[in-house]
C-alpha cells in the first residue's frame, strides 16, 4: 500500500466539516502542521497519521491506495459471465455488472473490459428488444394474410441468428484474450465510457 497523497486528508476533512484549526484541535496537532500536510511540505508517518485518523473517524487505511494486481482468471470469469444471458438476456448485463462493480478498483484491466462487456451487452439486449418491437407490429399487421407463418419464422431465425452471435463472440472473446488480451465488442454503444 502506497499513502494516496496529502490531498485525502484535505478532501475528509472538508467533508467532516473541519477547517484547519478544529482538525488541529482535535488531532492534537499544530495548525502549522495541518498546513503543511495538506499542502504536501511533510507526509504525516505514524502517531500524527493516526491522530488524523482518529480525528477524522477514519481507518488509517483510508489514506493508502492499493495497488491493483493482475488476474486473468478474474477477466476470464468476467467475460464468460456474459453467458448467463442464455438463461435470461438481462442476466448477460446484470452479472458481469456484479463482478466488475467488485472487481474494477482491485484487478488490472478489469474497468475497461468491464466497460466494454456492458456496452456491447447493452447493446445487443437493445437490438433484440427493437427487432421483438417491430416483429411484432409487422406480424400483427400481416395477421389477417395467409403467409403469416412464413412471416412469423422470420424473427425467430434473426433471434436466434443473434443470441448466436452473442454466444460466438463471448466465446472467441475468451480464447483470444487469453491467447493475446485482445477484444471485440461489436456493435457497442457507449454507455461507460
Amino acid at each position: 500500500m502506497d499513502f494516496q497523497n496529502n490531498n485525502k486528508i484535505k478532501e475528509l476533512r472538508i467533508k467532516k466539516g473541519f477547517s484547519q484549526e478544529e482538525l488541529a484541535g482535535k488531532s492534537g496537532l499544530s495548525v502549522r502542521t495541518i498546513q503543511r500536510i495538506e499542502n504536501n511540505d511533510t507526509i504525516p508517518r505514524g502517531e500524527s497519521l493516526q491522530r488524523i485518523a482518529t480525528a477524522l473517524q477514519v481507518k488509517i487505511e483510508d489514506f493508502f491506495y492499493r495497488k491493483k494486481q493482475e488476474d486473468k482468471s478474474i477477466i476470464t470469469i468476467l467475460i464468460l459471465s456474459q453467458l448467463s444471458f442464455l438463461i435470461f438476456p438481462l442476466l448477460g448485463i446484470i452479472l458481469p455488472l456484479i463482478i466488475w462493480s467488485k472487481k474494477k478498483d482491485k484487478i488490472n484491466k478489469v474497468d475497461a473490459i468491464g466497460k466494454s462487456i456492458l456496452n456491447f451487452q447493452i447493446t445487443w439486449l437493445i437490438i433484440i428488444f427493437v427487432f421483438l418491437v417491430i416483429s411484432f407490429f409487422n406480424i400483427t399487421t400481416i395477421s389477417q394474410s395467409a403467409m403469416l407463418p412464413a412471416k412469423s419464422i422470420f424473427p425467430i431465425f434473426i433471434i436466434g441468428i443473434l443470441f448466436l452471435y452473442n454466444f460466438v463472440l463471448i466465446i472467441f472473446n475468451t480464447i483470444t484474450y487469453n491467447k493475446t488480451e485482445k477484444m471485440y465488442f461489436v456493435p457497442a454503444i457507449r454507455f461507460f465510457s
